[in-house]
Protein backbone atom coordinates (compact mmCIF):
# COMPACT_ATOMS: atom_id res chain seq x y z
CA UNK A 1 0.00 0.00 0.00
CA UNK A 2 1.14 3.49 -0.78
CA UNK A 3 2.19 5.68 2.12
CA UNK A 4 0.45 9.03 2.30
CA UNK A 5 2.06 12.16 3.73
CA UNK A 6 0.90 12.99 7.26
CA UNK A 7 0.39 16.65 6.36
CA UNK A 8 -2.37 15.77 3.91
CA UNK A 9 -5.91 15.66 5.33
CA UNK A 10 -6.96 12.05 5.26
CA UNK A 11 -10.43 10.54 5.29
CA UNK A 12 -11.15 7.33 7.19
CA UNK A 13 -14.13 5.11 6.47
CA UNK A 14 -15.98 3.75 9.51
CA UNK A 15 -17.82 0.68 8.29
CA UNK A 16 -20.04 0.41 11.36
CA UNK A 17 -21.62 -2.80 12.63
CA UNK A 18 -23.04 -4.07 9.34
CA UNK A 19 -23.14 -3.29 5.62
CA UNK A 20 -26.68 -4.65 5.26
CA UNK A 21 -28.87 -1.75 4.08
CA UNK A 22 -32.04 -3.42 5.38
CA UNK A 23 -30.65 -3.51 8.92
CA UNK A 24 -29.64 0.17 8.95
CA UNK A 25 -33.06 1.52 10.10
CA UNK A 26 -33.17 -1.03 12.92
CA UNK A 27 -29.61 -0.16 14.03
CA UNK A 28 -30.41 3.56 13.89
CA UNK A 29 -33.55 3.18 16.01
CA UNK A 30 -31.94 0.75 18.45
CA UNK A 31 -28.87 2.90 19.14
CA UNK A 32 -30.92 6.09 19.25
CA UNK A 33 -33.08 4.54 21.98
CA UNK A 34 -30.02 3.38 23.90
CA UNK A 35 -28.48 6.83 23.62
CA UNK A 36 -31.60 8.65 24.83
CA UNK A 37 -32.08 6.21 27.73
CA UNK A 38 -28.43 6.71 28.76
CA UNK A 39 -28.61 10.51 28.62
CA UNK A 40 -31.97 10.67 30.41
CA UNK A 41 -31.01 8.14 33.10
CA UNK A 42 -27.64 9.69 33.95
CA UNK A 43 -29.10 13.20 33.83
CA UNK A 44 -31.75 12.14 36.35
CA UNK A 45 -29.04 10.72 38.62
CA UNK A 46 -27.11 14.02 38.47
CA UNK A 47 -30.23 16.13 39.11
CA UNK A 48 -31.25 13.94 42.05
CA UNK A 49 -27.81 14.28 43.66
CA UNK A 50 -27.62 18.04 43.07
CA UNK A 51 -31.17 18.82 44.23
CA UNK A 52 -31.38 16.55 47.28
CA UNK A 53 -29.30 17.78 50.23
CA UNK A 54 -29.40 14.29 51.77
CA UNK A 55 -27.21 13.09 48.89
CA UNK A 56 -24.52 15.71 49.37
CA UNK A 57 -22.09 13.06 50.53
CA UNK A 58 -18.73 11.88 49.10
CA UNK A 59 -20.19 8.65 47.66
CA UNK A 60 -22.81 10.57 45.66
CA UNK A 61 -20.28 13.25 44.71
CA UNK A 62 -18.26 10.55 42.95
CA UNK A 63 -21.44 9.00 41.51
CA UNK A 64 -22.39 12.37 40.00
CA UNK A 65 -19.04 12.51 38.19
CA UNK A 66 -19.47 8.90 37.08
CA UNK A 67 -22.87 9.74 35.58
CA UNK A 68 -21.45 12.75 33.74
CA UNK A 69 -18.53 10.67 32.45
CA UNK A 70 -20.94 8.01 31.16
CA UNK A 71 -22.99 10.66 29.36
CA UNK A 72 -19.86 12.08 27.79
CA UNK A 73 -18.49 8.67 26.77
CA UNK A 74 -21.60 7.63 24.88
CA UNK A 75 -21.93 11.10 23.32
CA UNK A 76 -18.47 10.74 21.77
CA UNK A 77 -19.36 7.64 19.78
CA UNK A 78 -23.08 7.13 19.19
CA UNK A 79 -24.14 10.49 17.63
CA UNK A 80 -21.46 10.21 14.94
CA UNK A 81 -22.57 6.64 14.20
CA UNK A 82 -26.21 7.75 13.95
CA UNK A 83 -25.25 10.52 11.52
CA UNK A 84 -23.27 8.04 9.43
CA UNK A 85 -26.21 5.63 9.28
CA UNK A 86 -28.69 8.38 8.42
CA UNK A 87 -26.57 10.06 5.72
CA UNK A 88 -24.90 6.85 4.48
CA UNK A 89 -21.64 8.81 4.62
CA UNK A 90 -19.10 6.80 6.59
CA UNK A 91 -16.22 9.22 6.26
CA UNK A 92 -14.40 10.84 9.17
CA UNK A 93 -11.18 12.84 8.97
CA UNK A 94 -8.01 11.48 10.52
CA UNK A 95 -8.02 14.42 12.95
CA UNK A 96 -11.64 13.68 13.88
CA UNK A 97 -10.94 9.98 14.29
CA UNK A 98 -7.87 10.69 16.41
CA UNK A 99 -9.84 13.13 18.58
CA UNK A 100 -12.59 10.55 19.08
CA UNK A 101 -10.07 7.90 20.07
CA UNK A 102 -8.40 10.32 22.49
CA UNK A 103 -11.66 11.26 24.22
CA UNK A 104 -12.74 7.62 24.48
CA UNK A 105 -9.41 6.78 26.14
CA UNK A 106 -9.84 9.70 28.57
CA UNK A 107 -13.36 8.62 29.57
CA UNK A 108 -12.48 4.94 29.98
CA UNK A 109 -9.47 5.61 32.22
CA UNK A 110 -11.37 8.26 34.20
CA UNK A 111 -14.14 5.71 34.80
CA UNK A 112 -11.56 3.23 36.11
CA UNK A 113 -10.25 5.84 38.54
CA UNK A 114 -13.74 6.82 39.70
CA UNK A 115 -14.69 3.21 40.38
CA UNK A 116 -11.46 2.75 42.34
CA UNK A 117 -12.09 5.92 44.38
CA UNK A 118 -15.65 4.84 45.13
CA UNK A 119 -14.36 1.47 46.38
CA UNK A 120 -11.91 3.30 48.67
CA UNK A 121 -14.80 5.44 49.94
CA UNK A 122 -16.80 2.32 50.87
CA UNK A 123 -13.69 0.75 52.43
CA UNK A 124 -13.18 3.71 54.77
CA UNK A 125 -16.92 4.01 55.54
CA UNK A 126 -17.22 0.36 56.63
CA UNK A 127 -13.77 -0.47 58.01
CA UNK A 128 -12.99 2.90 59.65
CA UNK A 129 -16.38 4.58 60.21
CA UNK A 130 -15.15 6.86 63.02
CA UNK A 131 -12.44 8.33 60.78
CA UNK A 132 -14.62 8.63 57.68
CA UNK A 133 -15.36 12.37 57.88
CA UNK A 134 -11.68 13.09 58.51
CA UNK A 135 -10.26 10.95 55.71
CA UNK A 136 -13.00 11.48 53.10
CA UNK A 137 -13.43 15.26 53.42
CA UNK A 138 -14.60 17.67 50.68
CA UNK A 139 -11.04 18.79 49.89
CA UNK A 140 -9.91 15.18 49.39
CA UNK A 141 -12.92 14.46 47.14
CA UNK A 142 -12.23 17.42 44.84
CA UNK A 143 -8.48 16.85 44.67
CA UNK A 144 -8.68 13.12 43.94
CA UNK A 145 -11.21 13.70 41.13
CA UNK A 146 -9.08 16.47 39.60
CA UNK A 147 -5.92 14.37 39.76
CA UNK A 148 -7.73 11.41 38.18
CA UNK A 149 -9.10 13.61 35.39
CA UNK A 150 -5.66 15.16 34.79
CA UNK A 151 -3.98 11.75 34.50
CA UNK A 152 -6.73 10.53 32.16
CA UNK A 153 -6.34 13.58 29.88
CA UNK A 154 -2.55 13.25 29.82
CA UNK A 155 -2.91 9.56 28.94
CA UNK A 156 -5.28 10.31 26.05
CA UNK A 157 -3.10 13.14 24.71
CA UNK A 158 0.04 11.00 24.97
CA UNK A 159 -1.47 8.28 22.78
CA UNK A 160 -2.73 10.87 20.28
CA UNK A 161 0.64 12.62 20.01
CA UNK A 162 2.40 9.28 19.53
CA UNK A 163 0.03 8.44 16.66
CA UNK A 164 0.88 11.73 14.92
CA UNK A 165 4.45 10.48 14.42
CA UNK A 166 3.23 7.59 12.26
CA UNK A 167 2.75 7.49 8.49
CA UNK A 168 -0.55 6.25 7.09
CA UNK A 169 -1.52 4.39 3.95
CA UNK A 170 -4.06 5.48 1.36
CA UNK A 171 -6.53 2.68 2.16
CA UNK A 172 -7.89 3.89 5.48
CA UNK A 173 -10.79 1.72 6.62
CA UNK A 174 -11.88 0.83 10.16
CA UNK A 175 -14.33 -2.05 10.54
CA UNK A 176 -15.84 -0.45 13.62
CA UNK A 177 -18.55 2.05 14.53
CA UNK A 178 -16.14 4.42 16.31
CA UNK A 179 -12.42 5.16 16.43
CA UNK A 180 -10.20 3.57 19.04
CA UNK A 181 -6.48 4.26 19.33
CA UNK A 182 -5.74 0.56 18.79
CA UNK A 183 -7.83 0.57 15.59
CA UNK A 184 -6.07 3.70 14.29
CA UNK A 185 -2.67 2.09 14.83
CA UNK A 186 -3.65 -0.75 12.50
CA UNK A 187 -3.89 1.80 9.66
CA UNK A 188 -0.28 2.90 10.00
CA UNK A 189 2.28 1.84 7.42
CA UNK A 190 5.22 2.72 9.67
CA UNK A 191 6.37 0.73 12.68
CA UNK A 192 3.87 1.07 15.55
CA UNK A 193 5.50 -1.31 18.06
CA UNK A 194 6.24 1.49 20.54
CA UNK A 195 2.62 2.68 20.35
CA UNK A 196 1.29 -0.81 21.06
CA UNK A 197 3.66 -1.23 23.99
CA UNK A 198 2.56 2.16 25.33
CA UNK A 199 -1.11 1.14 25.12
CA UNK A 200 -0.41 -2.11 26.96
CA UNK A 201 1.65 -0.41 29.70
CA UNK A 202 -0.74 2.49 30.32
CA UNK A 203 -3.80 0.23 30.26
CA UNK A 204 -2.16 -2.16 32.71
CA UNK A 205 -1.30 0.68 35.08
CA UNK A 206 -4.32 2.98 34.82
CA UNK A 207 -6.92 0.21 34.62
CA UNK A 208 -5.05 -2.44 36.62
CA UNK A 209 -4.14 -0.32 39.66
CA UNK A 210 -7.75 0.82 40.29
CA UNK A 211 -8.91 -2.79 39.85
CA UNK A 212 -6.33 -3.96 42.39
CA UNK A 213 -7.53 -1.23 44.75
CA UNK A 214 -11.13 -2.35 44.29
CA UNK A 215 -10.24 -5.98 45.04
CA UNK A 216 -8.15 -4.94 48.06
CA UNK A 217 -10.98 -2.76 49.40
CA UNK A 218 -13.65 -5.42 49.05
CA UNK A 219 -11.52 -8.14 50.61
CA UNK A 220 -11.23 -5.97 53.73
CA UNK A 221 -14.89 -4.92 53.53
CA UNK A 222 -16.09 -8.53 53.43
CA UNK A 223 -13.73 -9.44 56.27
CA UNK A 224 -15.04 -6.56 58.40
CA UNK A 225 -18.70 -7.21 57.63
CA UNK A 226 -18.45 -10.92 58.47
CA UNK A 227 -17.19 -9.96 61.94
CA UNK A 228 -20.30 -7.88 62.65
CA UNK A 229 -22.52 -9.54 65.28
CA UNK A 230 -25.93 -8.51 63.92
CA UNK A 231 -27.36 -9.71 60.63
CA UNK A 232 -29.05 -6.33 60.18
CA UNK A 233 -25.67 -4.60 60.29
CA UNK A 234 -24.28 -7.03 57.76
CA UNK A 235 -27.21 -6.46 55.39
CA UNK A 236 -26.91 -2.67 55.68
CA UNK A 237 -23.16 -2.75 55.02
CA UNK A 238 -23.48 -5.03 52.00
CA UNK A 239 -26.43 -3.04 50.62
CA UNK A 240 -24.31 0.13 50.49
CA UNK A 241 -21.72 -1.72 48.38
CA UNK A 242 -24.08 -3.70 46.14
CA UNK A 243 -24.66 -0.97 43.57
CA UNK A 244 -21.00 -0.10 43.24
CA UNK A 245 -19.92 -3.72 43.01
CA UNK A 246 -22.52 -4.33 40.28
CA UNK A 247 -21.24 -1.36 38.26
CA UNK A 248 -17.62 -2.51 38.68
CA UNK A 249 -18.51 -6.02 37.53
CA UNK A 250 -20.41 -4.65 34.54
CA UNK A 251 -17.64 -2.27 33.43
CA UNK A 252 -14.61 -4.49 33.98
CA UNK A 253 -16.47 -7.64 32.93
CA UNK A 254 -17.46 -6.20 29.57
CA UNK A 255 -13.99 -4.67 29.14
CA UNK A 256 -12.27 -8.00 29.70
CA UNK A 257 -14.85 -9.64 27.46
CA UNK A 258 -13.91 -7.33 24.60
CA UNK A 259 -10.21 -7.98 25.18
CA UNK A 260 -10.67 -11.76 25.21
CA UNK A 261 -12.86 -11.52 22.10
CA UNK A 262 -10.16 -9.57 20.25
CA UNK A 263 -7.56 -12.20 21.15
CA UNK A 264 -9.64 -15.31 20.41
CA UNK A 265 -11.71 -14.06 17.45
CA UNK A 266 -10.02 -12.64 14.37
CA UNK A 267 -13.18 -10.92 13.09
CA UNK A 268 -13.28 -7.09 13.16
CA UNK A 269 -17.08 -7.09 12.86
CA UNK A 270 -17.54 -9.33 15.90
CA UNK A 271 -14.99 -7.28 17.85
CA UNK A 272 -16.96 -4.13 16.95
CA UNK A 273 -20.16 -5.73 18.23
CA UNK A 274 -18.37 -6.79 21.43
CA UNK A 275 -17.14 -3.20 21.91
CA UNK A 276 -20.74 -2.13 22.29
CA UNK A 277 -20.73 -4.05 25.57
CA UNK A 278 -18.18 -1.79 27.26
CA UNK A 279 -18.75 1.54 25.49
CA UNK A 280 -22.57 1.69 25.51
CA UNK A 281 -24.10 -0.94 27.79
CA UNK A 282 -22.45 0.07 31.13
CA UNK A 283 -23.28 3.81 30.74
CA UNK A 284 -26.88 2.87 29.94
CA UNK A 285 -27.33 0.39 32.81
CA UNK A 286 -25.45 2.26 35.57
CA UNK A 287 -28.37 4.60 36.42
CA UNK A 288 -30.74 1.62 36.73
CA UNK A 289 -28.29 -0.25 38.95
CA UNK A 290 -27.94 2.67 41.36
CA UNK A 291 -31.61 3.63 41.34
CA UNK A 292 -32.88 0.08 41.91
CA UNK A 293 -30.40 -0.93 44.61
CA UNK A 294 -30.12 2.32 46.59
CA UNK A 295 -33.02 3.44 48.78
CA UNK A 296 -31.76 7.03 49.17
CA UNK A 297 -31.39 7.34 45.41
CA UNK A 298 -34.91 5.99 44.87
CA UNK A 299 -36.37 8.63 47.18
CA UNK A 300 -34.35 11.42 45.55
CA UNK A 301 -35.41 10.33 42.05
CA UNK A 302 -39.07 10.25 43.12
CA UNK A 303 -38.73 13.84 44.35
CA UNK A 304 -37.09 15.02 41.13
CA UNK A 305 -39.65 13.27 38.93
CA UNK A 306 -42.48 14.56 41.13
CA UNK A 307 -41.26 18.13 40.81
CA UNK A 308 -40.87 17.75 37.05
CA UNK A 309 -44.39 16.35 36.62
CA UNK A 310 -45.93 19.07 38.82
CA UNK A 311 -44.42 21.88 36.74
CA UNK A 312 -47.06 23.77 34.69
Amino acid sequence: MEVKNKSVVLDIFLHGLTDDIELQPFIFGFFLCMYLITIFGNLLIMLAIICDSHLHKPMYFFLCHLAFNDMYLISITVPKMLVNVQTQDQRITLAGCLSQGCFVAVCVIFECFLLGIMAYDRYIAICFPLRYTVLINPFFCVIVVLISLFISIVNGLLHSLMVLHLSFCTDLEILHFFCEIAQILKLACSDNLINNILIFVTASIFAGVPLFGIIFSYVHIVSTVLKMPSSEGKYKAFSTCGSHLSVVSLFYGTGFGVYITSVVIDSPKEIAIASVMYSIVPPMLNPFVYSLKNRDMKEALKKVIGRTVSLP
